[in-house]
Order: C-alpha cells, then structure tokens, then sequence
C-alpha cells in the first residue's frame, strides 16, 4: 500500500494556520517528500515523522515555501538526527545552485561543510521519466514564475501514480502530467479569481473529465477558498491527514 500524508498544504503566507507545502509519501519500497517547504523540519516534528527514514525530496519549483526547508533538513540530519544513509534531492535544474545560496544566506558556510552522509542532487529534464531510488518521476514545465522551470510531477512507486501540480496557471501540461492518476493533488489558490501563475478551482473543475484522476485532493488554498464550503466531488488537504492509495 501507498500512503500520501500532508505534512504541510498551506500556501506561501500560512493561510489558516497551515504549514508550507510538504507531503510525505511512505510505500514499501520507498519513503519521500514531495517539496520541502520552510516549516517543514516543524511539520515534521509535529506529526512525529523521522527526517531519517526519508529516502528523497522531489522538488517541484524554488519557492521559499516549496524547497525552503531543504537547508534546514540538511542540517538536521547533519547535527541533530546524525544521518548517515544517502539521501537524494531532486528537482528542477537549477536547484543545486539555489540550495547552496539559500544555505549560505541562512547559514553562512553551511553549505561547504562535508557531510556525515552522501547527498546527491538531481536536476530533472522535462518530460523525461527518471528513475530515483524505486521511484519514477516525470516532470511536466509549468508557469509560475521563480526563476527556474516550474514542474509539475507525475510520480509512480509500487504500482501507484501520484500526480501533483505545484503552482501554477492553467497550461495543457496538467492533463498529461495527471492524466488517470490514482491521487492528483492539485492547487487551488482561488475560488474562481483567475490570476497569473496560479490556478483557480473553476478552471481546474472544467478540466477534471478529461483529467480522469481517480481521487482529487485540492492544496495550497488561499483565505478566499478556505472561506467557502468545500468543493463538491472532490477533497481538501489538511495538515496531518493521510490517504491510502
């Protein structure tokens, strides 16, 4: 079985209360984490997840609120956990050189220091498949601008594909990237306001037939969804909650 469970599904500005984007996905062939935002080392703390056990990160843009607590899981596992199993961190090109600068902008020379345990960086073609660890992921460019190419993944492990869209506007990409998925998270910033590098539920539920997921989880809301009643045919991330596959 596959489990997905939502370490953090808030937007950038903790909307609701809710931790940064970080969802831990546990099968019994691999443990990771779909982005790694800010407040993820405290998501983690809080629901009791060991930073240890997780394999990899896949990382879908460099935002602060996606890939912003990478150096502080870096440190941890250096300090802290005292990690020594390899751990894989994957995701758009470009992300090498944006960790480094964000670790020695928070952590001056942090990012020099040799490791008790190996890290190995990945920076993933578009529209590849690519195998990491058990795990084969395609990443699908989207439109949201952060200074490298915004992914969408379309992750499979153990029989299961997970779909999930990171920030973005609507771009045909989607459809492919989640097309018959068996969970499709999916952002839905807004109600029906459309606005410039991020999706609106209106937009997203007109695409849903031709998506086909088998389950729809909606993520990263903004005070303005947060405020409705929830969508009808579909579900609402919360901080905490799991989802068997």
């Amino acid at each position: 079985m596959v489990r997905l469970r939502f370490l953090g599904c808030g937007d950038a500005f903790g909307s609701g209360g809710r931790f940064q984007t970080c969802f831990l996905v546990a099968s019994p062939s691999a443990t990771f984490l779909v982005d790694c935002g800010a407040s993820s080392m405290i998501a983690m703390r809080r629901f009791a997840v060991d930073p240890n056990a997780v394999d990899a990160v896949f990382v879908t843009h460099l935002h602060g609120d996606h890939f912003g607590g990478l150096p502080f899981l870096l440190l941890d596992a250096q300090l802290v956990s005292r990690r020594t199993r390899p751990l894989v961190l994957a995701g758009p090109p470009g992300l090498g050189q944006r960790l480094s600068e964000a670790m020695e902008v928070m952590f001056p020379g942090s990012s020099t220091v040799r490791r008790s345990f190996p890290v190995e960086i990945v920076e993933l073609p578009a529209r590849v498949a690519t195998t990491v660890g058990a795990v084969t992921v395609t990443p699908f460019e989207m439109v949201h601008w952060c200074g490298a190419p915004p992914y969408a993944l379309r992750l499979e492990v153990d029989g299961k594909v997970l779909a999930y869209t990171g920030d973005t506007e609507w771009v045909d990409a989607i459809v492919s990237a989640a097309r018959g998925a068996d969970l499709f998270v999916a952002e839905a910033y807004f109600h029906d306001k459309r606005m410039k590098y991020h999706l609106d539920w209106a937009t997203l539920a007109a695409h849903l037939p031709e998506i086909a997921a088998r389950r729809v989880v909606l993520t990263h809301l903004s005070a303005d969804m947060l405020g409705r009643p929830p969508p009808s045919g579909v579900e609402v991330a919360e901080d905490g909650r799991e989802i068997a596959l």
